[in-house]
């Protein structure tokens, strides 16, 4: 049996202990001279006011105020902040573009301000008028059993107004509706601790040698496997806004090629979103890219690119109800991989990252909600794609193709990470994908392309 060097032990012993020592201190509560507790908090703030506005952190010491948005949030867009119990913010509105007035009266810029609490799931929306709602985890479950309560109690009106029933049966029936009420949710709050924990422990037992540079670790074993158009499907996730599969023999050998022969003389280097609207280069992906578009008018010739695409779409039909269509839709994006040996100090690769938004939040219009990657070349050494979250690990498998989806579609809520994912550095060979992003609320009056990175439309932004 191979033993891992004493380095690499104490490296996940010291990690171990990272993880374990605040349950340790449980019942040890530290606080600041303020008598605040500093426990971290990630908070998500919605903008919903209409108009564009700026996040300041007050400092409690001296008064003054530090910005934290970058350097606004727009109309529609979202950005999260990571801050501890008791600081206070103030939301300030700006002037309009065009106007160059505020909306308060006499056209002041209005403001308002919130509190981190100690509870978690914290959302900050900010409503028309910029005023501040601020809901929590407990104030979602409030909001939940009164709802349940409301449900029930106009099912027991009902029977009482149509005397079809006797009151104590009424009584009896109103009784089981709470009961099932609450039964579906702690089965749905059982089914998420318990998902949780099997991830820890999972995470648990690979601690020393759960990374991108463990060549060692397999394809995670599938939840199950079904077949589509007589391709085996591995389904390795399947929650209600995060599904994870991987479908053999998804494209052919023509049709990388068609793909790889329009991309050659229009490959670029990759960006990332910037944080406010655009794009930029960045080290956190390392590759090249080509946008691929689709001549759809050529698919009933047997184009190849055209009948790939149509797959695309059938598959996300299939997965999902929305019935999706081809209009407006970004074009299939051709990304290549170069491994440049084991000394390289800045290998190709994509760090972290979600492919839509995945704070749990509502679903915006026009923004992506489904991802589809298919392998054409595979490296020799690396290009693993990591779910780190749902603990799925795959290794590319040529021809095959990983399909995820970040949208419920019962509540239109997002994912909230457990489709964040990764693409391992390629070591050795090339690694070759064709990427499909899929967006709902598009169509040819409102493309892709009409979307700013934040999920705000251009002329909206414009006009802010």
């Amino acid at each position: 049996m191979n033993h891992p060097p004493k380095t690499i032990l104490s490296a996940a012993a010291m990690l171990l202990l990272h993880l374990l020592l605040p349950l340790l201190l449980v019942g040890y509560v530290v606080v600041d001279a303020a008598g605040n507790d500093p426990k971290s908090r990630s908070i998500n703030i919605m903008n919903e006011s209409g108009r564009r506005v700026e996040i300041y952190w007050i400092n409690p010491d001296n008064g003054s105020m530090v910005l934290q948005s970058t350097p606004d949030i727009l109309n529609g867009a979202s950005m999260s902040l990571n801050s501890f119990v008791g600081h206070y913010f103030e939301v300030r509105e700006l002037p309009g573009k065009k106007t160059g007035v505020c909306g308060g009266e006499d056209q002041t810029c209005r403001v308002d301000h919130f509190t981190v609490k100690t509870t978690q799931d914290q959302v900050i929306m900010i409503k028309e008028g910029v005023s501040v709602e601020h809901t929590d985890s407990k104030t979602i479950a409030t909001r939940s059993a009164s709802a349940l309560l409301d449900t029930c109690k106009s099912e027991a009106k009902s029977q009482l107004e149509t005397g079809s029933q006797t009151p104590l049966s009424i009584l009896e029936s109103l009784g089981k509706c709470v009961e099932k009420g609450v039964a579906l949710e702690i089965e749905r709050a059982n089914e998420e601790i318990a998902f949780q924990a099997d991830v820890r422990k999972e995470m648990a037992n690979l601690i020393e040698n759960y990374t991108c540079a463990d060549m060692t670790l397999n394809t995670t074993e599938a939840k199950r496997t079904e077949y589509w158009e007589g391709r085996k499907v591995d389904v390795m996730i399947d929650r209600p806004a995060a599904k994870i599969h991987v479908i053999e023999n998804f494209l052919t050998q023509e049709e990388c090629q068609a793909v790889e022969e329009r991309a050659a003389p229009i490959l670029h280097d990759a960006t990332v979103a910037d944080g406010s609207g655009g794009s930029k280069l960045s080290d956190s992906r390392k590759a090249k890219q080509a946008g691929i578009k689709v001549h759809w008018d050529k698919e009933a010739e047997g184009d190849l690119i055209a009948s790939l695409s149509r797959r695309v779409y059938d598959y996300v039909n299939h997965v999902l109800p929305f019935d999706i269509k081809e209009n407006g839709q970004e074009d299939l994006m051709s990304i290549q991989y170069f491994g440049r040996g084991p000394d390289d100090e800045k290998p190709d690769r994509y760090m972290p990252h979600c492919d839509g938004d995945c704070n749990g939040l509502d679903f915006k219009p026009g923004q992506r909600m489904a991802t589809i990657v298919m392998y054409c070349d595979i490296p020799e050494v690396g290009g693993q794609t990591r779910f780190r979250n749902s603990n799925v690990h795959i290794i590319p498998m040529k021809y095959a193709a990983t399909f995820f989806s970040y949208i419920d579609p019962v509540t239109m809520k997002m994912d909230s990470g457990f489709t964040e994912h990764s693409g391992c550095p390629v070591v050795e060979g090339e690694k070759k994908i064709v990427t499909q992003w899929v967006r709902l609320g598009v169509d040819d009056e409102n493309p892709w392309n009409s979307f700013n990175t934040l999920g705000v439309k251009y002329t909206d932004a414009e006009n802010q």
